[in-house]
């Protein structure tokens, strides 16, 4: 068949032209042949707040769900790691393999101990606690106290700074300039610090340089505080973490509710990460209803590691599909925008492209906090 039968071929498909040599460029933008791909480096870390506590099911995970996700954990043969290694292999301190995943959990309740430190122990898994401090001072009985953290630290549990107060850290006092509430956050999150030190530093020795954001909310400002304070920062939106992430809010894929699903699990912990290179804006914070994210990708990356850009689909949280509009190709550049307007508060563009390997996918979210102050038109 000749071009202009191949044309006439494609046409009487419903398929124009210029989409579908779109499709053939972005499918291997430097116009050579793939070579064989291998995964980037890359880690899945795992975000839990609650275990068996069905009183909670947006935060719990069921128990029988959770020795399921540890099977398949062992029978898939992943390796679960320290967090603190994974960053370390990610800076080039030790090569990274695939199908390695961290174990993290948010606020220290007392299930923890409970219900996931006896399955994890069984295991030789370690994982990290990340801890509100001012919640445990005061003896909140649905937290652990001191004395069970010290116990677990001895074995090996690691426990790292989740702020002192849990406090919505991005919102102002009412006459509370930049300077003051600065000073606010910085000395809210060194308390968190000093208390893990007084209280576990005889087990685990100096608290982590780590640091989750309470509710995975943050925006420039006060990654740029935390960062000052030498502590690398987790968000709550979903995604491995690899080579492009920013440490400033690395990914958690949140594991609860709807998403304690075998499948779902699955998915999560086989992904791997798209190679954002930038992404605007970078801050979550919007008064947009409909807020516009551009995102420019690893030319080199995507050629070299066969991430199929034709078949890339980004979606908003609770609308399904979005359009994706490219924007360039050298280097790939696109951009999207939600159908229909954000709700108030949290929400996130996840966006997604097909890997070489069946079941595995390319995968980055961007969290979007819309608050209500000063709403925009569309």
């Amino acid at each position: 068949m000749h071009r202009g039968q191949r044309r006439a071929a494609w046409a009487q498909r419903g398929v124009p032209l210029r989409a579908l040599l779109l499709a053939l460029l972005l499918a291997c933008p430097s116009g050579a042949a793939l070579p064989d791909p291998a995964p980037p480096p890359h880690a899945a870390v795992l975000l839990y707040h609650r275990f068996g506590e069905d009183r909670y099911p947006s935060t719990s995970v069921e128990l029988g769900l959770f020795e399921a996700q540890l099977e398949l954990l062992e029978r898939e043969g992943f390796q679960v790691w320290p967090l603190e290694r994974i960053l370390e292999a990610l800076a080039g301190a030790e090569p990274l393999p695939d199908k390695v995943v961290a174990i993290t959990v948010d606020d220290a309740y007392r299930s923890v101990a409970t219900e996931a430190f006896p399955r994890l122990r069984r295991r030789g898994w370690p994982f990290t606690v990340f801890v509100a401090t001012d919640g445990v001072d005061r003896g909140y009985r649905a937290l652990m106290d001191w004395k069970t953290m010290r116990r677990l630290a001895r074995a090996g549990v690691r426990f790292a700074n989740h702020s002192a107060s849990h406090a919505h850290l991005l919102r102002r006092r009412p006459g509370e300039d930049e300077g003051a509430w600065r000073a606010r956050v910085r000395a809210d999150i060194l308390r968190a610090q000093r208390r893990l030190a007084e209280e576990l530093g005889q087990a685990q020795g100096p608290p982590p340089a780590l640091f989750a954001y309470p509710y995975g909310e943050y925006d420039e400002a006060l990654a740029e505080v935390v960062a000052e304070l030498g502590l690398t920062a987790f968000g709550q939106q979903s995604g491995p973490v690899g080579p492009w992430s920013d440490r400033r809010a690395l990914p958690r894929f949140a594991i609860g509710g709807r998403f304690a699903a075998p499948e779902a699990f699955r998915t999560r912990v086989l992904s791997l990460p798209l190679p954002v290179q930038a992404a605007v804006p970078w801050s979550p914070v919007t008064h947009m209803l409909r807020p516009t994210l551009q995102l420019t990708l690893d030319e080199e990356a995507v050629t070299r590691h066969g991430v199929r850009l034709a078949e890339l689909r980004c979606y908003a949280s609770d609308q399904g599909a979005i359009t994706v509009r490219w924007l360039g190709q050298r280097p790939p550049r696109l951009e999207v925008r939600a159908r229909e307007p954000l709700p108030l508060g949290r929400s996130r563009y996840n966006c997604t492209a097909p890997s070489p390997w069946p079941g595995r996918w390319y995968w980055f979210s961007h969290p979007w906090l819309r608050s209500g102050h000063q709403p925009a038109k569309p």
